[in-house]
């Protein structure tokens, strides 16, 4: 869901076994401490996270992501040359109060307003991760309903991005976001389900995207003119 640092550097992973949209595909976030994101996917942008937050994020790259489990606990995340990333799981009485009230809502159910702000609710007093929205508007104009089903409290993570060691992990002064979506004040490792719609949101900008691929010293310029 989300690991925040001390040094304002910010990643998150996406791994979406299965999408309406296109092909499967992985996705890392990172938001530099000057505020800047960058998405790296293993697809074109408008097959993937970019779709819906690309009018908030100065960069897309398309490159090699791989993800390997060390152990049950443990992950390690590597983005082409560009990022090496580890991340420790643990779980508590907080992640298993939360998995349990989870799996006691219906599928259908995870969908309404009331109950996604009971699920808000029980995160917020919980997790200790700053408030969480499980539905909003992302920066492009979709509305987002994020559905978690099982969560993990990351109680370790270290990464290099371009290099350098972004330290030790740690809340922001200020916490991130895109459009709606608040990223987590603390490491969170969550399965789930995400659905978004694809009308714009009244008085929304539309947005064009860039592409970068991996190694590439120039941006190419696509789906100029509309919101993918």
């Amino acid at each position: 869901m989300g690991v925040p640092f001390q040094s304002a550097h910010v990643l998150a992973l996406r791994r979406f076994s299965s999408s309406s949209i296109g092909p499967a595909y992985t996705a890392v976030w990172h938001r530099n401490p000057s505020g800047a994101w960058t998405f790296y996917s293993t697809v074109a942008p408008d097959l993937s996270c970019a779709r819906y937050f690309g009018a908030q994020v100065a960069r897309n790259v398309v490159a090699p992501i791989e993800i390997a489990w060390v152990d049950s606990t443990l992950l390690r995340i590597v983005v082409g040359s560009a990022i090496e990333w580890h991340v420790g799981l643990n779980t508590s009485l907080a992640t298993r109060a939360v998995n349990a009230i989870a799996r006691a809502i219906p599928e259908r159910a995870g969908h309404m307003t009331v109950m996604l702000r009971f699920m808000r609710l029980a995160a917020k007093m919980t997790l200790n991760a700053g408030p969480l929205n499980f539905s909003g508007h992302t920066p492009n104009g979709h509305r987002f309903v994020a559905n978690p089903r099982r969560v993990w409290l990351i109680e370790s993570s270290d990464a290099i991005v371009d290099g350098v060691s972004v330290g030790p992990i740690g809340p922001l002064t200020t916490q991130a976001s895109l459009g709606d979506l608040l990223l987590p004040q603390r490491g969170l490792f969550t399965l789930g389900r995400s659905h978004f719609e694809r009308s714009l949101t009244p008085g929304r900008a539309r947005t064009s995207l860039t592409l970068e691929h991996a190694g590439a010293s120039k941006h190419r310029p696509v789906l100029k003119g509309r919101n993918p």
